[in-house]
């Protein structure tokens, strides 16, 4: 396979007055290039954070990010800076509290081309950022208008033309439609899927919405705590979950349908501190078949089928 990113041992902790929080805990998971791989899991998981961190907006505690097989992480922020950072861009979840209020739509758009290409005219940059706007469905009478005075599916698009505008290869989805309406949402995701093909961009799409990452992911890894706890293509988790704790997050999918009952696996028990966590399995203490082993040691992710990979110590009796 052909991999753009190859995520090793990855780790962030962050420094708290009780100790270190493990946001980020030796996850390793390769992207393919071209293709999208969905980031799930509950709020507090780490799915933003490791976005933040592949995309240097957090520096790594420890591990590697390898960018067509160069260490990012490793390398000085100004010569990321320099050399990666047009590449690996990123749509942030709130579209209001990522742009400028101050500036004008089509001012947000050439503001990170201006900035990336300072030696372009003025003339070529407004050019490039207004074909970004007709790329993504913004509407040239839109140019002068402010971001108050848009709606939220108008707002993303502002968000998506700007990482866009610097012809990156990798895009950090995170969360990119948990704010906007439903019918919204469709357009917004249509559009990503289809600017994919056009362009050949990999995609890293962060959500807690099943339903939204089975639309759009070609794999999908869940994480719990702050590590990746199962990943396999996205057909594959719909129709053999292995994890306990995916099982549950299928469970919990709504069905538009009232006259049909779908039962759920309701989780109960404590949350694990992710403040200087034991090593074990952190789901144990919600786990419905948690056993001593799993309070007393911790799970490594591996394969138990061909790219299935779970971190379970009784993942073996879950495969179909």
């Amino acid at each position: 396979m052909d991999h753009l990113i190859e995520v090793k041992n990855l780790k962030k902790y962050f420094q708290t007055p009780r100790g270190e929080l493990h946001a980020v805990d030796n996850v390793t998971l390769d992207i393919e290039r071209g293709k999208t791989i969905g980031i799930v899991g509950e709020s507090g998981c780490g799915k933003s954070t490791l976005g933040k961190t592949l995309m240097r907006l957090h520096d790594a505690t420890a591990g590697q990010i390898l960018y067509n097989d160069v260490d990012i992480a490793a390398m000085p922020m100004k010569e990321f800076k320099k050399n990666y950072r047009s590449n690996i861009q990123m749509i942030f979840q709130d579209p209001y509290a990522s742009l400028d209020p101050r500036m004008s739509v089509l001012q947000l758009v050439e503001e990170p081309i201006k900035v990336n290409n300072k030696k372009m005219s003025k003339a070529d940059v407004t050019a490039k950022a207004k074909e970004m706007m007709e790329l993504v469905g913004l509407a040239t009478r839109l140019e002068s208008s402010y971001p108050h005075e848009l709606d939220g599916g108008r707002r993303q698009r502002i968000g998506i033309a700007r990482a866009l505008s610097l012809d990156p290869d990798f895009i950090v989805c995170d969360e990119p439609v948990s704010a906007l309406d439903v019918s919204i949402q469709a357009q917004i995701l249509n559009l990503l899927q289809d600017l994919q093909q056009e362009r050949g961009l990999t995609y890293m799409f962060i959500t807690h919405d099943m339903s939204v990452v089975k639309h759009i992911s070609d794999d999908i890894a869940v994480m719990y705590l702050g590590q990746v706890i199962e990943k396999c293509p996205a057909h594959e988790i719909f129709t053999n979950t292995i994890h306990p704790y995916s099982q549950a997050l299928l469970s919990a999918i709504p069905i538009p349908n009232v006259h049909v009952k779908k039962e759920r696996m309701v989780l109960k028990g404590e949350l694990t501190s992710p403040i200087n966590p034991k090593k074990c399995c952190r789901f144990a203490e919600r786990c419905p078949y948690a056993t001593d082993q799993c309070r007393a040691e911790e799970p490594v992710l591996r394969e138990l089928k061909p790219n299935h990979m779970a971190a379970c110590h009784y993942a073996e009796q879950f495969v179909k």
